[in-house]
């Protein structure tokens, strides 16, 4: 279980334990730092062999403008798009090694999107921080974000469905977590009430895609509640937008890289 918070996560994990009698593994993981994601992921590797679902679940919703990442993007396209893009990368071994001994010779690339997702537009000029971006609003660099992940969704099925990798995006619904801490407390308690969902609801379509057999005839889709095919912005399956998407994602990491070996 990877995250950022280890009281929360320790909760969790003594909450499955209870209910399943199974002890889940906490891996240290901040998405706002390209530098954390390297270490999570080689410490995964030193300990598994294999991966056959990586869900990438994490995800920020409009915070405050002045936040960004340690690696100077924005707060909200860095965590949810960059950060994951870069994950699943480092990890691609573990999954490319996980096929052969999955049940169904595949393992899984499960990523969190929004219906935000269909009022996305990619604006490159705000996917770090600068002047573009601090004239952009926080609801715009949200929905860019959330249509970035599926658009890395679709383009990793592309890339690697003949390896064996199902990658789909999934609309979790509108449901009750602190990814609403940034929400006006009216309007939180407003939404509660009239739209969203009881916490466990927003598990339902991932496990879906990430475990049934009918999943893997949707590599590369947008999934909406409740474990349903859905459509989702054009972008998502335009070949185009997704190559170019991709080699940015792909010349940051080199980028960081280089840094790295550089230090």
């Amino acid at each position: 279980m990877a995250s950022r918070n280890k009281a929360k996560a320790d909760a969790a994990i003594a909450s499955l334990k209870e209910a399943t009698g199974k002890e889940a593994i906490f891996l240290e993981l901040d998405l706002s730092s390209l530098a954390s994601v390297k270490k999570s992921a080689q410490e995964f590797l030193s300990k598994e062999r294999e991966l056959h679902i990586l869900f990438n679940n994490a995800g920020v919703m409009i915070p405050p403008l002045s936040e960004a990442t340690k690696d100077g993007y924005d707060l909200q396209f860095g965590t949810n798009v960059v950060a994951h893009f870069y994950l699943t990368e480092l990890l691609l071994p573990a999954l490319l090694a996980g096929v052969a001994s999955s049940p169904d010779h595949h393992t899984r690339v499960v990523t969190t999107t929004s219906s935000a997702a269909y009022l996305g537009k990619l604006r490159y000029d705000t996917f770090r921080d600068g002047p573009a971006r601090l004239k952009s609003s926080r609801d715009a660099l949200y929905t860019q974000s959330k249509l970035g992940n599926t658009i890395v969704a679709h383009e990793t099925a592309k890339r690697y469905s003949e390896k064996g990798i199902v990658a789909v995006s999934v609309n979790p619904g509108n449901i009750q977590t602190e990814l609403q801490r940034h929400v006006p407390g009216l309007v939180r308690k407003f939404l509660n009430v009239t739209m969203l969902h009881p916490t466990p609801f927003g598990a339902l379509t991932p496990l879906f895609a990430g475990t049934s057999e009918e999943a893997l005839n949707y590599n590369g889709e947008y999934l909406i509640p409740w474990a349903r095919l859905g459509k989702c912005h054009k972008d998502t399956y335009d070949a185009e937008v997704g190559a170019k998407l991709w080699e940015w994602l792909e010349g940051e990491v080199k980028a960081f890289e280089a840094t790295q070996t550089a230090a």
